[in-house]
């Protein structure tokens, strides 16, 4: 049954992980959360949840004790591209040490399965210069050249799992996230991505107001609503694929697009102002999810405005007191 099933969830106290352990619970599973920091805005539903750095090998012991069946290594130093391109020694350092210790703590504590969540900042740097992308296939990793710091450690810790499963028989499962949104995460302070920042700007905004854009907004993304990136995971895990995973959407848009699109959720017209200092990133960015749908017959579906429809009233609620957004079940 799958309430005797254990599921440890590292990074429980961030956004992605906190909507995870809600479905994994509300799915009837045992589930320990892990982290550095309880959850923000809600308190968790994880059966335990326990304090701990990762960082210390010690920690990533106690957090996989206990009979373990299952690893979503979440946890992670990361944050919006202003973020993860100012510290590079710190972030490469905090998630190397994080990665490689909880790997080995899962198999020294029989751990059967361990997920490691990497990012589309592996991807090959000359393949992305033009606003105009073509979808990234995940063999575009090589030849190596990803972002230097977070990139360049998420792709060292993906050949890990490979070198985990080749040694010692380990099963692990390489998700490769491309931008993740949605209620419940971080909006402000720096580790925001750009929906969240561009959702708080806009709230905080008049009509008519202008707000700044990073860069000339014609640098274009794909964005993955929360509950798609959740069933993805879950997916993945429980598929018999070991190597890299795209998961992320094909749905491509400039940031200045994003901002009109929020505007227009809002009901506001707001004038942009660019930055052309400002931290922007590769060029172009989209999902390739061809391998995606072959591998578990499924891709995510959630359109962007959809997404943006339940994130924007939360983040409004949360920066504009007044404000309330309608009530939603979001995993």
């Amino acid at each position: 049954m799958n309430k005797q099933k254990r599921i440890l969830v590292t990074g429980a106290g961030g956004f992605i992980g906190h909507h995870l352990v809600k479905r994994l619970k509300r799915d009837g599973y045992w589930v320990r959360g892990a982290d550095i920091k309880y959850p923000e805005y809600e308190d968790s539903a994880a059966d335990e949840f326990e304090i701990l750095d990762l960082r210390k090998y010690e920690n990533c012991l106690l957090a996989t004790r206990g009979g373990v069946d299952e690893v979503y290594n979440l946890a992670a130093d990361m944050g919006g591209i202003g973020y993860i391109t100012a510290f590079h020694a710190d972030i490469s350092r905090n998630n190397i040490l994080i990665n490689a210790q909880m790997l080995e703590a899962s198999r020294q504590n029989g751990v059967s399965r361990f997920l490691f969540s990497s990012s589309a900042c592996v991807y090959n740097q000359a393949k992305q210069k033009d606003p105009d992308v073509k979808p990234l296939r995940e063999e575009d990793a090589y030849p190596a050249d990803p972002e230097p710091g977070y990139g360049w450690e998420k792709l060292f810790a993906e050949e890990l799992c490979h070198y985990y499963y080749k040694d010692y028989g380990m099963e692990t499962r390489i998700v490769r996230f491309h931008n993740v949104y949605g209620p419940l995460g971080t909006y402000d302070g720096g580790k925001e991505k750009a929906p969240a920042a561009i959702s708080r700007k806009v709230a905080l905004a008049q009509v008519n107001d202008e707000i700044e854009v990073w860069g000339d907004g014609e640098q274009t993304r794909s964005f993955m609503y929360v509950d798609d990136c959740v069933e993805g995971l879950i997916r993945i895990m429980a598929s018999d694929y070991r190597d890299a995973l795209n998961l992320g959407t094909d749905e491509l848009i400039t940031i200045n697009g994003l901002v009109d699109l929020v505007a227009k959720i809002a009901g506001k017209h707001i004038a942009k102002r660019h930055n052309l200092t400002g931290p922007q990133g590769v060029r172009g960015r989209n999902s390739d999810n061809t391998l995606l749908l072959k591998v578990l017959g499924w891709e995510p579906s959630i359109r962007l405005e959809q997404g943006l429809g339940i994130t924007y009233p939360w983040i409004a609620s949360q920066v504009v007191p007044q404000a309330s957004p309608e009530t939603v079940d979001v995993a």
